[in-house]
């Protein structure tokens, strides 16, 4: 058996990491012997709330206890990163029909692009409403988002807006 299908990469943009992200994290780890967690962009263009480093370091934190998944970052196209480490497939989370609408094009492609396949998991309901946007606007705001998000990335965020 090829070894890209025991490995499996979850990209994205991770500002913050969120609670549904480490659940669907751990859900893909249950189903391959390795996972990627992949922070997405330019580190030199500065395009969110945490630096690509600052992001990378607060999944790393989030991740410790799993034995299986590592974290590292990648700015160019997602099948170069998944070709070169030998990865078959992407794993990718869902709130919504409209994730789903966003996400089936790039599969596609991706799958074009280099026979990658692209797996779908539902988010568990109880995280279907979070995302990385809203926390921040919430704790932008002066909300607290505790229930939606790692302790560490919670103290992290209000930290940022408080500077």
């Amino acid at each position: 058996m090829n070894g890209a299908l025991h490995k499996a990469v979850c990209p994205g943009s991770f500002d913050p990491v969120t609670l549904g992200h480490l659940d669907v994290f751990t859900r893909v780890a249950q189903q391959f012997d390795e996972v990627v967690v992949l922070v997405t962009g330019n580190p030199n263009k500065p395009s969110g709330l945490f630096s690509i480093a600052e992001r990378v370091e607060l999944i790393r934190k989030a991740v410790a206890g799993i034995d299986n998944i590592s974290v590292d970052w990648w700015s160019g196209l997602l099948v170069d990163y998944t070709t070169k480490h030998d990865i078959g497939v992407i794993a990718k989370g869902l709130r919504s029909s409209l994730d789903y609408e966003y996400e089936l094009p790039m599969a596609q492609m991706n799958r074009k692009l280099s026979g990658v396949d692209t797996i779908f998991l539902m988010t568990s309901p109880a995280y279907s409403h979070i995302s990385s946007t809203l926390c921040k606007e919430v704790v932008r705001l002066g909300g607290r988002v505790d229930d939606a998000l790692p302790a560490h990335v919670v103290d992290a965020l209000v930290e940022k807006y408080q500077q």
